[in-house]
């Protein structure tokens, strides 16, 4: 990928007429990963993504003693059965959410102690909702930054095993990290959520099907309670990484705002991806919307969007690019139940409500809800506050609206290193 510029103006463009395939799923990839690195065998996956976020989860796999081969498009990983070896350096997660929360699971199995660190960012994400879940499991481990928040120390030795409560109000990825290592526990690992709660539930789903995919036995043994049979560990297998859905999200909304017709190629109608359910928010807001198979489109309103009121705990990757699809409908978007949002790259919905009104429009961020009143809209400099999300969905109000200039488009290499070629292509 060619280093990007300090800021790019998106020009904006008729009716669209596009097909577009997008990079694999970063959270299929870094699950799958995770997997292969523990199993007994060798993996391989195809349809892997390049970006930021997977760098450094095979980055750390590879300093815990893990055999992972990426130099070409099929990757191939030695798997460590479940024996990982403590790295004499601090494993280094970034800004990957993903990364710093399913290693320091885990690193559990290491042979002894490993720190977790990140950017500056990371180090104000918390983790001690997942701390102490592992801690009631008998993993020994200590938070070493303020405020419940990285960096983490991991003693290493093993995972006892038995019954947690944990608290997944903020992140499913708590729960998704604690699943990927219980195989590997001494004893059956039994997960109940704290008052039944569970912030994008779908991602656990997603978890769940992967471990069975490996040879794993996981799965809900009752509402709100999870249930991991020790000694049932993973097998290395041959995986397909499917196409990323909060990627797909962008090509589908573009045609939302600039009209005419997209078309994403690699998505399976039967996909657990929560971000493909973007399809019914655009659907309800006046898009015409097909799904196939391997594919799905999305085709412009003849008239005018139509705002909407929606819940999208589920898939809330996706309320940036709803959020400036909004801009172009008649009426009031508001969009409800994301209070998560506010530990994630950036503090999404502060940046949303400041930069939405850049443009032009009136917009409300409550603690876990936005509301956006259309308006005239205008040029403006888009600040991307190092999130990946807020330069791919900004960009795409550049489809109409002269003037739209987006700083730090670099930060897209965190999932799509590429995005900004693909934009440019439609």
């Amino acid at each position: 990928m060619t280093a990007l510029p300090e800021s790019i103006r998106i020009t904006p463009r008729g009716a669209l007429d596009a097909r577009v395939r997008v990079p694999g799923s970063k959270s299929l990839t870094n699950r799958a990963l995770v997997a292969a690195a523990l199993a007994s065998g060798p993996s391989t996956l195809r349809g892997g993504l390049r970006s930021d976020d997977t760098r450094v989860m095979i980055d750390a796999l590879r300093a815990l003693g893990c055999a992972i081969d990426t130099d070409r498009d099929v990757w191939h990983v030695r798997g460590s059965d479940g024996r990982l070896q403590a790295p004499a350096t601090t494993l280094d997660a970034g800004n990957s959410g993903t990364t710093a929360r399913f290693l320091s699971a885990a690193c559990a199995l290491a042979n002894g102690p490993v720190v977790i660190d990140g950017n500056d960012r990371m180090r104000e994400r918390p983790i001690d909702d997942l701390v102490r879940a592992l801690r009631a499991l008998g993993v020994e481990c200590e938070i070493l930054g303020a405020d419940g928040c990285p960096p983490l120390r991991v003693a290493g030795g093993g995972i006892p095993g038995g019954e947690a409560w944990i608290d997944a109000r903020r992140s499913s990825q708590y729960v998704s990290a604690i699943l990927l290592a219980a195989p590997y526990a001494e004893r059956d690992v039994e997960l109940s959520l704290i008052d039944g709660a569970l912030v994008s539930r779908p991602y656990v789903e997603l978890t769940l099907q992967l471990m069975h995919e490996f040879g794993a036995k996981a799965c809900w043994s009752e509402p709100g309670r999870l249930t991991v049979s020790a000694g049932r560990t993973y097998l290395g297998r041959d995986y397909g990484i499917e196409s990323d859905a909060s990627s797909a999200v962008y090509p589908l909304c573009a045609a939302a705002i600039a009209g005419g017709r997209v078309r994403v190629d690699g998505v399976p109608e039967d996909s657990l991806q929560a971000d493909f359910r973007v399809l019914d928010a655009l659907e309800r807001m006046g898009c015409k919307v097909e799904r196939l198979p391997e594919s799905a489109s999305v085709t412009g309103p003849d008239g005018a969007l139509t705002g909407i009121d929606i819940d999208m705990n589920d898939f809330p990757d996706a309320v940036l690019a709803i959020a400036v699809v909004a801009l172009f409908a008649e009426g009031i978007t508001r969009i409800r139940n994301v209070a998560n949002l506010r530990i994630k790259e950036t503090d999404r919905l502060a940046a949303l409500e400041t930069e939405l009104r850049k443009l032009g429009a009136r917009v409300h961020a409550d603690p876990d809800s936005l509301t956006i009143e259309p308006a005239p809209l205008c040029a403006a400099e888009i600040d991307t506050y190092d999130d990946h999300r807020m330069a791919m969905s900004f960009a795409l109000a550049g489809l109409r609206v002269p003037g739209i200039v987006i700083r730090d488009p670099g930060c897209v290499s965190k999932t799509w290193p590429d995005y900004f070629s693909m934009l440019e292509g439609l």
